[in-house]
């Protein structure tokens, strides 16, 4: 394979790009572009967004000193094209792998990563700081950010220009413009962008202003400085409209193409060297160079293993039936509940695809809203539509739900607005790493007054939970599912109402007992199985709600077993298993509480599997443990 890429081969570090002239900068970017298809497409991942700025990431590593100079990638997915050309080409077969490397830039990982990234919009907000930093230490050193797949249309982005705009930082912020994040953009900020882009009279002055820039600098400082007042004038009349960025104090540059990389390398060389806030719009295509990719943006976000000749996506066969996805469970129910409660309505950050809002989208469009990589919106617009007595469903994945936690506290829970949080991707989500385990979500809504908090074992339990949550809402509800699949085939089954905080008793055993929360049952159930297998007998209970516990089961495990396992896919400190501690403890019981969770610790990639074993619940982990346990003097049932 590494006769395919002469060029990208001899790249060891950026400061092998330097030394290439300008056609060569394009070999290296056709290379560099076939590379990650030929890797991503037998190792999935991010894909289509690391090729739409496959020119980006050559230019800005030939024209700055890095890692001197510092590049931040907002949501890194970004960011394949900038890890190989910094000396992980070899290494990157590895990308989301256990033990592998991060797919997101990572501090600890290389020096070329100026600041880790997982989590959208805060490029802006972290160059700033490296920016006044280096001029605090005085030090000349140059500070880029890079914005793009929707991640402008989050409000922290704005409020970095904004303070940006007022402190007059030596930093350049490229903003990648797409259309898109994972699902295309919204909002007005995307149709403002596209006024810019499509305005053909206002491109064609650009590029005569653009060039007479470049003339007129050699005759004085200020010539520069005046015909740039002069374009935003013209700008502001053609648009018919104030540059937004220009009014937060951001000199603006562009729109220019984002592909001609030759191109690019001229303008960064320019801006370098301009004192101040710059904002450099370039427009790219998401998949740039791979027609599938580039006709199927969203699917090629990250699709997975696929034939890279015909861009099939290679799927795994089975002769069994698969068990739906925990999302689509979750999209196909609140289609059929929407149909029954006009009230209910659905919101969701950005995330409409891997969420399957889409189905109710597509049946109740008037009904469902992605409101951009914006989750604070997304739950105070919630707590909206729930105090003029609607039911909101809001779906956000469990890491991106950390970003709204004042306005779920704030603005839901202190006005007791029945406001549906349908968590997806709890627990551990595997090759997305660190920067997208679901692991805190039990803990921090457990801990807000008025909230619900609950998680179920498998999908009729989860659509239960879901038709429950809208039949009389009194207050807010939290309901976690993890991402994959679930366990059930036929899963499709009449709706069931569920009494808040009460569990299930599934195995009446005498010798042990297990209580467990959400999908993790399953396993706990296997090694329960393996358990008695071996004659052991074993109480198990799904407990399905964190808060209120079910203290009828807790108070007989508690008269009944000197010792009982508890497990969840969730973080130890302050989840399930340390409620269950608090209250035999308030309640005197001198009862031992084995607990099995995600540590205090950040956990990295890999799949759900191998980080299961990593953290010690898996179904091996459960058996050895509770064999520890069992009272040496039981006796064995006859196998």
């Amino acid at each position: 394979m590494r006769s395919k890429y002469p060029l990208l081969n001899r790249i060891d570090s950026p400061q092998d790009i330097k030394r290439l002239n300008s056609e060569q900068l394009v070999t290296l970017s056709a290379e560099l572009r076939q590379f990650i298809i030929d890797i991503v497409s037998e190792n999935p991942g991010h894909f289509a967004s690391s090729l739409g700025v496959v020119e980006l990431t050559v230019a800005l590593h030939y024209v700055f000193n890095t890692p001197f100079d510092r590049i931040i990638w907002d949501v890194g997915h970004q960011a394949y094209g900038h890890k190989i050309l910094t000396g992980r080409r070899d290494e990157f077969h590895t990308n989301r792998k256990y033990k592998g490397i991060s797919g997101f830039p990572k501090r600890s990982e290389s020096p070329y990563d100026a600041f880790g990234v997982g989590h959208s919009s805060t490029s802006l907000s972290a160059a700033l700081g490296m920016s006044v930093a280096s001029k605090l230490k005085m030090e000349q050193r140059k500070v880029v950010a890079v914005i793009g797949d929707g991640a402008l249309t989050g409000g922290m982005a704005f409020e970095a220009l904004n303070h940006g705009g007022s402190i007059n930082p030596n930093m350049l912020v490229i903003l990648n413009d797409n259309n898109i994040s994972i699902d295309p953009s919204v909002g007005a900020l995307k149709e403002y962008l596209l006024d810019i882009t499509t305005s053909k009279t206002y491109n064609k002055l650009k590029d005569e202003v653009w060039d007479m820039l470049g003339k007129f600098d050699r005759v004085g400082p200020k010539t520069r400085s005046i015909i740039q007042k002069i374009e935003n004038a013209v700008k502001s009349a053609l648009l018919k409209q104030s540059n937004l960025f220009e009014s937060l104090g951001f000199r603006y540059f562009g729109p220019v193409d984002g592909h001609d990389v030759i191109y690019l390398t001229r303008i960064l060389e320019d801006l370098k060297d301009i004192p101040g806030p710059k904002l450099l719009h370039i427009v790219t295509v998401k998949g740039k160079g791979y027609t599938p990719a580039e006709k199927n943006q969203t699917v090629f976000h990250a699709p997975g293993v696929f034939n890279k000749e015909t861009g099939e996506r290679i799927k795994v066969v089975t002769d069994k039936p698969l068990s739906p996805r925990y999302q689509d469970v979750f999209g196909e129910t609140l289609v059929e509940l929407a149909e029954q409660n006009p009230k209910i309505v659905g919101i969701t950050p950005a995330m409409a695809t891997g969420c399957s809002l889409t189905l109710l989208m597509k049946r109740f469009p008037e009904r469902a809203y992605d409101v951009g990589i914006a989750e604070q919106h997304a739950v105070t617009f919630s707590a909206g539509l729930a105090a003029e007595g609607l039911i909101p469903f809001c779906n956000i994945y469990s890491t991106f739900l950390q970003r709204a936690y004042d306005q779920v506290i704030h603005d839901v829970a202190l006005q007791n607005l029945p406001v549906v949080f349908c968590i997806d991707r709890g627990g551990l989500v595997g090759d997305d790493g660190a920067t997208h385990h679901g692991a805190y979500d039990m803990a921090y809504m457990r801990s807000v007054p008025n909230m619900t908090v609950a998680a179920p074992m498998n999908e009729e339990e989860l659509r239960n939970l879901m038709y429950t949550a809208q039949l009389e809402p009194k207050g807010p509800i939290s309901i976690r599912y993890p991402r994959g699949n679930g366990v059930m085939v036929d899963w499709r089954k009449p709706f069931r109402p569920i009494t808040i905080g009460k569990g299930r008793v599934l195995r009446n055993g005498r010798d042990l007992a297990i209580l467990t929360i959400g999908h993790i049952g399953n396993l706990a159930e296997k090694a329960i199985d393996m358990l008695e297998a071996d004659g052991h007998s074993i109480f198990h209970a799904d407990m399905r709600f964190v808060k209120p516990l079910d203290t009828e089961i807790l108070e007989r495990v508690g008269h009944e077993f000197k010792t009982i396992i508890t497990v969840e896919d969730g973080c130890l400190p302050g989840g399930f298993g340390s409620a269950v501690l608090e209250w035999y403890n308030d309640n005197g019981f001198a009862i031992k509480v084995v607990r099995f969770g995600i540590p205090d610790a950040f956990v990295e990639q890999g799949s759900q599997q191998e980080l299961y074993a990593e953290c010690g619940y898996d179904i091996e982990n459960i058996y050895r443990t509770a064999k520890r346990y069992i009272p040496k003097n039981v006796k064995l049932r006859a196998g």
